[in-house]
């Protein structure tokens, strides 16, 4: 028989008594569980839930109040998609927005370059005015008169504060009305108009006097590049000593379409490069193999983002730029879906020209400054476009 000395023994009574002690607690434990509705986290889970109580716990005491205390019943889906917005529109960037499904999917329409509207594309300014940079050609916008460079004041009577749902109030079903008011000027215009399917055509050109090729980019769309390189190919093929590529009043579109138009221009090297807030730097490239005829850029004071990113590198690689400096939108947004459809816009970074010039708030200054005067019916920045050849 194994003897038990009272130093082991006393041990052993301490780790029963200490068992016993957690036995008992876990009891209690389970049953404040089930009597109180108390439930076991871990200290990470219960720092995290703390913290999220403390960054948000106000949202809920607003909620709260609100729904006590408003003299009407409260749309807690309405109210919440606002807090959704306005967290945000905290950040004071006018390029980032948190989109509902349906503004996502409207939005998702309009970059392929189809949908329902009224034609008119237009960017915020610095002072958070909208105005506009682009009208479809033979679109509602064109035939009611509103032009590039008019700011966009209300809409249906609403004024806006969000881009994202400036447009999508803007877009609507084929046939339906809407009514801007725009200011031009000092001048205050009211149009209505029916919206109708929208169909962008990026691309137009032609051959203008001396074998001289023109090619109007009005925006970067899933179908520009292809269309934009039939156009260079058509005008080659007719015998272009020259091509001049007029990008005044595009307001930009799809990064990765004016990177393949850049490669058109471009021997092989950096078109643009852009760094996050960690300073992390992502460079775009083109490929060896470019058009061979002398080009020459139009910009104006309403060419913006892609038509900048690729004015500037153009620019950088010795290619003349004509026109007005150009709207200074040197950032480039992210769109993230999330689960339940709705999305998330969000400034990520900010784009460089290949010498590593700054264009956000600055803008690409052409190396021939010329204004079109609007007074006579020609085109004073085209002509000194062809003067260069």
């Amino acid at each position: 028989m194994m003897e038990i000395s009272k130093k082991k023994l006393k041990i052993y009574i301490a780790a029963a008594f200490g068992a016993g002690i957690v036995i008992a607690a876990l009891t209690a434990l389970f049953i404040c569980k089930g009597m109180l509705g108390f439930v076991a986290v871990s200290a990470d889970r219960y720092e995290s839930m703390s913290n999220t109580y403390e960054r948000f716990g106000k949202l809920e005491q607003l909620y709260q109040s609100m729904d006590t205390y408003y003299y009407k019943d409260i749309d807690e889906d309405a109210v919440f998609e606002g807090a959704k917005k306005g967290l945000v529109a905290g950040l004071g960037d006018p390029y980032s927005a948190y989109m509902t499904k349906e503004e996502y999917d409207s939005w998702k329409a309009s970059a392929t370059g189809e949908y329902s509207g009224v034609g008119v594309t237009f960017s915020e300014d610095n002072d958070g005015n909208f105005v506009v940079v682009e009208v479809s050609a033979d679109s509602p916008a064109e035939k009611a008169g509103i032009k590039a460079g008019d700011y966009i004041i209300e809409v249906d009577g609403k004024t806006y504060d969000d881009m994202e749902l400036m447009a999508n109030s803007i877009r609507g079903e084929e046939g339906s009305s809407v009514t801007v008011k725009y200011l031009r000027g000092d001048e205050e215009k009211e149009v209505t108009m029916t919206r109708e399917e929208i169909v962008q055509k990026s691309v137009e050109y032609e051959m203008l006097d001396n074998n001289i090729g023109y090619i109007k980019l009005t925006s970067f769309i899933s179908s520009s590049y292809d269309d934009f390189k039939a156009a260079l190919e058509a005008l080659e093929k007719d015998g272009a000593e020259g091509i001049v590529l007029d990008i005044r009043d595009n307001g930009g579109g799809l990064v990765d379409t004016c990177i393949d138009i850049a490669d058109e221009f471009l021997d092989e090297g950096v078109v643009t490069y852009v760094e996050d807030k960690n300073g992390e730097r992502t460079e775009y490239k083109s490929e060896d193999g470019k058009t061979s005829l002398k080009s020459v850029v139009l910009t104006n004071e309403n060419s913006a983002s892609c038509s900048e990113i690729l004015s500037a590198a153009l620019q950088d690689n010795g290619y003349d730029i004509v026109g007005q400096k150009t709207f200074g939108k040197g950032v480039i947004q992210s769109t993230m879906e999330l689960k339940d459809g709705s999305a998330l816009k969000l400034t990520i970074m900010q784009y460089f020209s290949p010498d590593g010039d700054e264009i956000q708030d600055k803008g690409v200054t052409p190396d021939h400054e010329v204004e079109d005067n609007e007074a006579t019916s020609g085109d004073e920045q085209l002509d000194e476009a062809l003067s260069l050849f």
